[in-house]
């Protein structure tokens, strides 16, 4: 017999010993007897319809004959009207009424992310690349319009002068350093 051989049957050994010492430690469970429900004896549908009944109207009874609650003197979540308000609105009457500028939709959360240069045969031109908050990106031109609101007015090395069409008003995009 080699050694190997011996050695083998050795772990062999020991493992099947190991199992049988494990087995020998776990004690056999038997099987209970089940318990059995008791009966519960009711007193039928009928006569609980008849006590629900009996006890809704005590109830009706009980909260009939309870107190109201009294309304507080004093709300603190409610509170005069200052003396200054009523001022001011008898003088807000006598003044004539002010015309209303036409309302403009806010303006659109724009940023200058780049500017790109082309050389062509009429010399240099510039596109400057816009980007939106809505995640829209744009590339235009001096002459074009931007996101329908703008019209570019010059694009420049590290600017962006933009007409807005609804107002007329210059806004002007700088790249960020």
């Amino acid at each position: 017999m080699t050694a190997k051989r011996a050695a083998a049957y050795c772990g062999g050994g020991l493992i099947l010993l190991a199992g049988f010492s494990f087995a020998g430690g776990v004690g056999r469970q038997t099987p209970g007897v089940p318990d059995t429900p008791a009966a519960v004896e009711t007193s039928g549908t009928v006569n609980l319809a008849a006590e629900v009944q009996a006890q809704t109207q005590r109830l009706r009874s009980r909260l009939a004959q309870a107190p109201r609650p009294v309304e507080p003197v004093r709300n603190p979540f409610s509170f005069a009207p200052r003396e200054s308000e009523r001022r001011s609105s008898r003088t807000a009457a006598a003044l004539p009424p002010v015309a209303e500028a036409p309302l403009l939709p806010a303006e659109p959360a724009i940023e200058l992310v780049g500017v790109a240069e082309n050389k062509t045969e009429q010399g240099l031109v510039r596109t400057a690349i816009v980007s939106a908050l809505s995640g829209d990106l744009f590339l235009v031109k001096e002459g074009e319009t931007l996101a329908g609101r703008y019209k570019v007015k010059a694009v420049g090395v590290d600017a962006i002068e933009l007409t807005d069409i609804l107002s007329g008003d210059t806004r002007r995009l700088a790249l960020r350093q």
